[in-house]
């Protein structure tokens, strides 16, 4: 199921997206773990802090026929070039796949050992994507069979609302499905965005958000500014699981449609599953 199909059926609760970081290792026990995220979707992450890892539209083929639950793929420019992504996309598309997020990917220096391609950004991947959609390479070829994917971008808030809205802009106009956004700690910040976006393209955010939620520890990995209150409330205690409930509490208030959630990351990337698989439980 796409992600954009899944937002229009009547539910009780927001569509969950949560995030998934591939093993690094090929043996398919390795995304056992992933069972543990009772969600509508799995996002599979696109080698997470710059490692070898299982690449993420295998893994997410992988994890859908293990789990029978919905995947989203992510994908960026930063490795491959045009041809090597199409290609990539067009394999995705003959194993089932239908959601891809793209993502630009993060800056690489001499000493992650290897060298950026970038020969595309993310909203010219994105538009690139939409082309595919219709029929068309990159060279401006007619495939075969277009492709039939439910597209997905990122934003990150914490950048600057003003910012991300006009990126997000950009990226509609490229042809994107779906929003995928860094942890949220302020809901009031979800108002703000979709004004600096309606000021920034003249109309509504007409596409589906999933606002980040991330589940903290207190000495884990943090996507974003957190509220010196919650970071407080780790360092004296306090369940990571039950303020994320609080959270998603607040999210509710403003109505929203999606949520993607980040499991607990320790230092040295790995994540704590259970926490998301208790969260879950909880709502």
């Amino acid at each position: 199921m796409k992600v954009t199909e899944a937002v229009t059926q009547t539910r009780s609760r927001p569509v969950f997206i949560a995030d998934f970081s591939p093993p690094r290792g090929g043996n398919p026990a390795l995304l056992a773990e992933a069972s543990k995220l009772d969600v509508d979707f799995i996002c599979v992450a696109y080698n997470p802090g710059k490692a070898v890892r299982i690449d993420s539209a295998s893994a997410a083929w992988s994890i859908s026929q293990s789990t029978g639950r919905g995947t989203v793929f992510n994908l960026s420019p930063r490795d491959m070039n045009k041809l090597a992504l199409q290609s990539r996309l067009l394999g995705a598309q003959a194993m089932g796949l239908e959601n891809v997020l793209v993502l630009q990917g993060d800056p690489v220096s001499e000493r992650d050992g290897f060298t950026a391609v970038s020969e595309l950004t993310a909203s010219k991947l994105i538009a690139s994507i939409a082309a595919m959609n219709e029929g068309t390479d990159f060279k401006g070829s007619r495939l075969r069979a277009p492709t039939d994917f439910c597209i997905g971008a990122a934003a990150d808030l914490g950048r600057g609302v003003a910012r991300e809205a006009a990126l997000t802009h950009r990226k509609v106009t490229a042809g994107v499905d779906f929003l995928v956004t860094q942890p949220v700690f302020d809901a009031a910040d979800i108002a703000a965005f979709r004004e600096a976006f309606a000021a920034a393209a003249g109309e509504e955010l007409g596409i589906p958000i999933f606002w980040g939620l991330q589940i903290l520890i207190a000495d884990g990995v943090i996507f974003s500014n957190v509220p010196q209150s919650v970071r407080d409330d780790l360092e004296r205690g306090r369940d990571g699981v039950d303020i994320a409930l609080e959270a998603y509490g607040r999210l509710l208030e403003f109505g929203v449609d999606g949520i993607y959630l980040v499991s607990p990351i320790m230092r040295g990337g790995a994540r704590d599953y259970d926490a998301a698989a208790r969260f879950m439980a909880s709502i």
